[in-house]
């Protein structure tokens, strides 16, 4: 019997602004530390907030999702989504990464001014899904 997926998506605020070598610093290390959980997944950022998918194991999961609820760097965390999944989205990626407010961003295909759109927005938290469908779109038309 194939184990199912555990997955969540949350929106948090980062309590000071992101460099570009911040955020390949905690890329790197969040890379690393995904792949010795076996979590998968992609992180989104844009003017200072974080929308993020992980996926993997579901005591794994749980477990970085509480640490990332203690950890200083966010706050005015929303989990908007936990969900079973047959197979991973995001199976190749430790840590897939999306800058959105990059002009790189802007150049992907499907790229809408719904992009412009603050993580923070009530429009994810109302319809989970429609993070997800962003998310995935980032992942077909980019080579993170």
């Amino acid at each position: 019997m194939k184990t199912k997926i555990y997955s969540i998506i949350y929106l948090s605020t980062a309590t000071h602004p992101f460099s570009k070598a911040d955020l390949l610093k905690l890329l790197e290390k969040s890379r690393q530390n995904n792949a010795n959980l076996n979590i998968t997944g992609m992180l989104l950022y844009k003017a200072g907030a974080f929308q993020q998918i992980l996926e993997g194991p579901e005591e794994a999961v749980k477990m970085l999702f509480a640490k990332i609820r203690l950890d200083p760097g966010h706050r005015g965390i929303i989990n908007f989504y936990e969900n079973f999944e047959d197979e991973r989205q995001f199976a190749d990626w430790s840590m897939g990464f999306c800058n959105l407010n990059s002009a790189e961003a802007a150049s992907v295909p499907g790229y809408s001014p719904f992009l412009n759109t603050p993580l923070s927005d009530d429009k994810f938290v109302s319809n989970p899904g429609t993070a997800l469908r962003m998310m995935l779109s980032f992942k077909k038309h980019t080579s993170m």
